[in-house]
């Protein structure tokens, strides 16, 4: 009887054991890796961000105007003047963010710029993946949106949507639309337009490429930088990249 009940044991205990590991390492994986409805990969952790950055410094995310400090913001998804007309990121969002790369060409081109009397105004760059997946849901048309199953570069902290300002007035350039026009007249091929906004949509165009930008066609506006499928998509809150992002 004693035998039997310890070759019970036997068996008993060590199976257990390893359904606990199991669970254990099951349940840690489900801690460490998120991923979206539409099969995307997601960082939405502080440890796997900062991990991600102890692996390349690349990585690193950095508040643009923590290295370029003249440049400006009108954050447009903090507020409801977009095209959903409402906001979508806290309307306490004051900072913004790109990779480091992206950062420090940004900041050249801004050099650049300020040499002819001219700034950079930024409507936005990171953009948490939540709020990319609302945009499918009201727009489904990918030549402004991006599908949620391939994350965006602004997900990735690599795109941005800018325009020009004058220095000295501090006004915005004319550019023909307005940010967020999703009409032909906004593709950055369109040339039935006075020439001075031809001339500074060039320059922000010429601007930003020599500095290692892609443009996009159907939006004057939108720029980014190459190879983002070597970058992680973060769904990061603004709250958590102000908390852990360290100044370059």
């Amino acid at each position: 009887m004693n035998t039997m009940i310890l070759k019970k044991m036997q068996v008993t205990v060590p199976q257990t054991a390893c359904w606990l590991i199991f669970f254990n390492i099951s349940f840690a994986g489900s801690q460490a890796q998120d991923t979206s409805k539409y099969g995307v990969p997601l960082i939405r952790q502080d440890k796997l961000y900062i991990e991600s950055c102890r692996l390349s410094s690349d990585k690193q995310m950095i508040e643009l105007k923590s290295l370029i400090p003249d440049i400006q913001y009108d954050l447009r998804y903090a507020s409801s003047n977009n095209f959903t007309h409402r906001p979508l990121y806290p309307t306490t969002t004051r900072k913004t963010f790109m990779r480091k790369p992206a950062a420090t060409a940004l900041a050249r081109a801004q050099e650049e710029l300020r040499k002819k009397g001219f700034g950079i105004l930024v409507f936005d760059a990171y953009r948490p993946y939540g709020v990319t997946e609302q945009f499918w849901e009201l727009i489904h048309d990918e030549r402004y949106v991006v599908h949620p199953a391939k994350g965006s570069g602004h997900n990735r902290g690599l795109a941005i949507d800018l325009t020009l300002i004058d220095l000295r007035t501090a006004k915005e350039l004319a550019m023909g639309t307005g940010f967020d026009n999703f009409t032909d007249t906004a593709h950055a091929t369109f040339t039935q337009l006075p020439e001075p906004i031809l001339q500074n949509r060039q320059l922000l165009r010429e601007t930003l490429m020599k500095n290692g930008f892609e443009p996009f066609a159907t939006e004057w506006w939108h720029f980014a930088w190459p190879n983002n499928q070597g970058y992680e998509v973060l769904d990061l809150s603004f709250d958590q990249l102000q908390r852990i992002v360290q100044k370059p």
